[in-house]
């Protein structure tokens, strides 16, 4: 028997999704049109033998998460629970602090994962990889190739090319180390926890000698990356398994749209019924489109690539729509025009106003290169990316948005560009 722990963090953390995530748990947040983890949720069910999907952050439970847990469970036929942790525990500690809800029924392996990532999920594929590979009692990461400048930014594997086993394992070095990265997506057995029971151990020592005020925090805060990973390395049980396929990591609310673009591509193999097509008479849809069928859209608005259309959205004649993810319940009136954009919940653009971004994509020519974790500034400025308007936000006739960040509940009267409106 299998199970998944997904680690959602919590309210402090996910701050460069902002103000998206004022409204909505980042984890919630609709990515091709269906909330992040649902993508997480939907391949761990499509795996033989998974019997339960734990959540483990420090959100407070709230009524979007007891209704996504519900209609998740529902609709995959799978135990799906949230476990929430008294303080941020790390990405060790609080699959330590939770290991007897995790061993409960004795599973044999579980995966790890963390919420922000989008991928293809291999994870049948990482579990035959594991039984290839060594002993029942092996680990195993997912990696993938990233190009040397950017490899950096992530955790870096070095491995034996025989064998795969993780030699040398290094958070985001300061210099080049290897170009293979961790896609923050592990395959455990329960042999973990004696490597996590170890460190903690350790910890409660150091604070003994140490006599630390407020120090009960310290011992409980375990990273799996650089307490356990970097430990593991070179010692026979921490494999890498690589991956080819996509994978992207959600920091910003810019690597949404990104993220956004490879599940709806996904869509023509596992999910060829959430994407719009072109019917007589209907709205013409160029490339990859998500509409949900509650949208009311007019025929003469032209939609895609890679445009998601939420819950009750309204959309007038002429509108021109592209790489943008519009929300639930927002309108955008007559000839209005939407580019690498994020528009917010209910939120209302004018005519013939036009609301731009710019994108922050990875370059496409080479094929490594993964999304940069772009600062909000650059010597001073605001660094060019892609427009978001939080909720309710109104965006009158006839003026421009460009580059910009509209906090929640603003009612604009003119043009901005390359400002944040607070």
């Amino acid at each position: 028997m299998l199970k998944t722990v997904i680690l959602i963090g919590g309210p402090q953390k996910g701050t460069r999704f902002r103000p998206l995530s004022f409204e909505v748990p980042k984890p919630l947040f609709p990515v091709a049109g269906v909330p992040m983890l649902q993508h997480h949720i939907e391949a761990c069910a499509k795996v033989p033998n998974m019997k339960e999907i734990l959540l483990i952050g420090f959100y407070q439970p709230n009524e979007e998460l007891n209704r996504f847990l519900a209609n998740v469970q529902q609709d995959f036929k799978i135990s799906v629970r949230y476990l929430q942790e008294y303080a941020a525990l790390g990405t060790g500690g609080g699959i330590y602090h939770f290991r007897d809800q995790i061993l409960s029924g004795g599973p044999e392996a579980f995966f790890i994962m963390n919420a922000d990532v989008c991928s293809e999920f291999p994870l049948s594929e990482m579990l035959d990889f594991q039984k290839k590979h060594g002993d029942t009692h092996s680990f195993v990461i997912l990696g993938t190739t990233a190009n040397r400048k950017q490899s950096m930014n992530y955790g870096c594997i070095v491995e034996n090319q025989q064998s795969n086993e993780v030699l040398h394992y290094v958070e985001k070095p300061s210099t080049f180390v290897s170009d293979i990265i961790n896609c923050g997506i592990y395959l455990f057995t329960p042999e973990i926890f004696r490597h996590i029971g170890a460190v903690f151990q350790k910890n409660q020592q150091d604070m003994l000698l140490e006599e630390q005020t407020n120090g009960w925090q310290r011992v409980e805060v375990i990273r799996l990356e650089q307490d356990i990973f970097t430990s593991l390395a070179g010692q026979g049980k921490l494999f890498v398994y690589k991956t080819d396929r996509f994978w992207s990591q959600i920091k910003s609310a810019g690597s949404a749209i990104y993220a956004s673009r490879l599940y709806l591509n996904q869509y023509h193999k596992t999910h060829p019924e959430r994407l719009a097509r072109n019917e007589e008479g209907g709205v013409k849809i160029i490339g990859n489109v998500y509409i949900h069928p509650t949208a009311n859209i007019d025929p003469s608005a032209v939609l895609g690539p890679n445009v998601s259309i939420g819950t009750g959205v309204t959309i007038g004649a002429g509108v021109r729509v592209r790489e943008s993810i519009i929300l639930h319940g927002a309108t955008l009136q007559d000839h209005s025009c939407v580019l690498n954009s994020i528009v917010g919940w209910d939120s209302t653009i004018g005519r013939w106003a036009r609301v731009e971004g710019t994108p922050s994509d990875p370059n496409p020519n080479d094929p490594y290169a993964k999304i940069d974790s772009e600062t909000l500034f650059t010597d001073g400025k605001l660094t060019p990316s892609i427009t978001i308007l939080g909720c309710n936000v109104n965006i009158p006739s006839e003026v421009i948005i460009l580059n910009s960040i509209v906090l929640p509940h603003k009612d604009l009267n003119r043009s901005f560009k390359n400002q944040i409106i607070l």
